[in-house]
């Protein structure tokens, strides 16, 4: 169940987004934030109206009125990207179990154009989750709020900055449902001390933002469990059993499961062919023992190992060649034989 606590920003609920399940977007420009956003650990530069067209280096944000985009002073480093690639290869795990796809697409551009239809403001989050595959082919090359589906989920992670003092505002005016802030265990030299490890799920409801202990679009999730998961360098035991956890409980909203899911589907049909394979030879061994047994063939104590590496002989011809051997030796001599046909 998910508990909120006092919501992060209180407006007026945007006309933006109806926020009813599978509401499609409305065209609208989104409000502008009440507040000034603050971009700390960012620093300003100018990229034209003109030049965000081809501007291929990353930002956090970036303004048409003042032809201003806000980067991180710090360069990229491992402890701000690992978070991100860390939830997109959980979420394929959770997507298999749930037996449909989710598509992570990364760090994204999410754009908001002026009514003249013009490039106004740019947000780019860190990892973006879609829970639904379709929604992803009617995207292009940026997800535009008004005109696109908004993303199930987005990942913001804090090593060096802190999104609650701006980007988290505009992230709750333009309707996004829910958005996950980060902070790594493991910290740069620059990292502000005020930045505790852990992660935050914000839910967005009829105020705004509020924090939540568990995700509304990954039923169950718990935000300790989501934090542990990306910070983790090899999976848990406790983390395999919430992700499957997780995806049990998704494909039971969509009427899907593990069977549904073309890999782990070939994975269990195989293992279900070689559990069947596996029965086959028990019954055929335990038939050559008895044979040999009641004729008083002696066996040494290397005889069980010797006999299962001829697992692929026929039953007939195993039960014969038990009937018909003089001894141990002359028994797998036969097997050799038929084995090499």
């Amino acid at each position: 169940m998910e508990r909120t606590t006092k919501p992060v920003h209180r407006r007026a609920p945007s006309r933006l987004t109806d926020r009813r399940a599978g509401a499609r977007p409305v065209r609208a420009t989104p409000p502008a934030t009440t507040t000034t956003p603050e971009f700390p650990g960012c620093r300003p530069i100018h990229v034209s109206r003109d030049g965000i067209t081809d501007y291929e280096g990353r930002l956090e944000y970036w303004e048409a009125d003042t032809e201003t985009a806000w980067v991180v002073r710090a360069p990229v480093s491992v402890w701000h990207e690992l978070p991100g690639q860390r939830l997109a290869r959980l979420i394929e795990r959770i997507a298999a179990v749930r037996g449909a796809a989710i598509e992570t697409v990364g760090n994204s551009d999410l754009l908001v154009r002026n009514p003249a239809g013009e490039r106004q403001r740019i947000l780019q989050a860190d990892q973006v989750v879609y829970l639904r595959q379709q929604a992803i082919h009617r995207l292009g090359p940026a997800i535009e709020v008004g005109r696109d589906d908004l993303p199930d989920v987005i990942l913001e992670v804090d090593v060096t900055t802190d999104v609650r003092r701006g980007k988290l505002a505009l992230y709750e005016s333009w309707g996004f449902p829910e958005v996950w802030v980060d902070v790594p265990d493991r910290r740069a030299p620059s990292s502000p001390a005020s930045r505790k490890p852990g992660l935050t799920i914000h839910l967005l409801g009829p105020d705004g933002y509020g924090s939540a202990a568990t995700s509304r679009a990954f039923s169950g999730w718990s935000a300790a469990e989501i934090h542990r998961a990306l910070n983790e360098d090899a999976l848990s035991g406790e983390t395999v059993d919430v992700l499957r956890r997780v995806g049990r409980a998704l494909g039971g909203q969509s009427g899907t499961g593990p069977d549904d899911d073309p890999f782990l589907s070939a994975e269990r049909r195989e293992s279900r062919l070689a559990g069947r394979a596996e029965g086959a030879w028990e019954s055929a061994r335990q038939a050559v023992l008895e044979i040999l047994d009641l004729r008083g063939v002696q066996r040494s104590a290397a005889f069980t190992a010797r006999l299962d590496a001829f697992a692929g002989v026929p039953v007939a011809a195993l039960t014969r060649a038990a009937v018909e051997c003089r001894d141990e030796d002359d028994f797998l001599r036969r097997l050799d034989a038929l084995a090499r046909r």
